[in-house]
């Protein structure tokens, strides 16, 4: 069985944005991390460590965002929310 190669970055920014998902906070985590990978061998082993971490950190603070969300998340039919949840990172997620 063959795996299909991924996108690059570039590739994946252009195809979430044609789709409308760019803005979604899951979508930019994949987007980061596929960037990071691109990015790997340039950076010290540290420096892709800490980029590794700090995607992590941002990545556990969307917490369990896809309940009530599955079709949204995981078959892309979008269903608005009932719940209101503050932008990870912002002031309000604090």
């Amino acid at each position: 069985m063959t795996s299909q190669p991924e996108p690059s970055a570039a590739d994946l920014a252009r195809f979430l944005e044609q789709r409308g998902d760019l803005t979604k906070p899951w979508n930019l985590q994949m987007l980061r991390l596929q960037k990071l990978k691109e990015e790997k061998g340039s950076m010290t082993p540290e420096a892709y460590l800490e980029k590794i971490r700090d995607a992590h950190q941002d990545l556990m603070r969307l917490g369990r965002f896809w309940e009530g969300r599955e079709a949204e998340v995981f078959g892309g039919t979008y269903q608005p929310s009932e719940l209101i949840e503050p932008r990870p990172g912002s002031a309000e997620d604090r």
